[in-house]
């Protein structure tokens, strides 16, 4: 079962390891300890200061964090591009999206400066960023590198 992932129970804090094939026949895979969903998201969660360490540190996933705000029009065209690949890599990354005006403690923290800026994060540490719009391909490339 090489082609797995880790997903972690939202109850029991359980590693689950669950096939991606059955994630894409969209299959709702359920924790081996207490037997709850692990809801595998398909949509991107919102993220607070409050909820970021759950949703996006203890995520067991590598994390597309978009960095965005309602007024920001480029923001505003990569929403469809970003909602698209939640959809698309289900299972393999989690998807986020972090508004900076109201969540200004964890825009702080990564100094985000400039909008739409989209954060990768793994095991709790930025280990990419994307700042501006980019096309999907040049998106999905380097979140293939961290899944990889």
């Amino acid at each position: 079962m090489t082609d797995a992932s880790l997903i972690r129970c939202p109850a029991c804090g359980a590693t689950n390891r669950v096939p991606r094939e059955k994630i894409a026949q969209g299959l709702m895979p359920r924790c081996g300890r207490c037997k709850r969903p692990l809801g595998v998201d398909s949509e991107p969660v919102t993220v607070t200061d409050a909820t970021f360490s759950d949703v996006v540190e203890r995520a067991g996933l590598p994390v597309l964090l978009d960095a965005w705000a309602p007024w920001c029009a480029p923001c505003r065209m990569i929403a469809p591009v970003v909602d698209q690949l939640a959809k698309d890599m289900a299972g393999k990354v989690r998807v986020g999206k972090l508004n900076v005006d109201e969540n200004p403690r964890t825009a702080a923290r990564f100094d985000l400066r400039s909008i739409p800026t989209l954060l990768v994060i793994k095991d709790g540490r930025e280990i990419d960023r994307i700042v501006g719009v980019q096309p999907k391909g040049e998106i999905v490339r380097r979140l293939e590198r961290a899944i990889g």
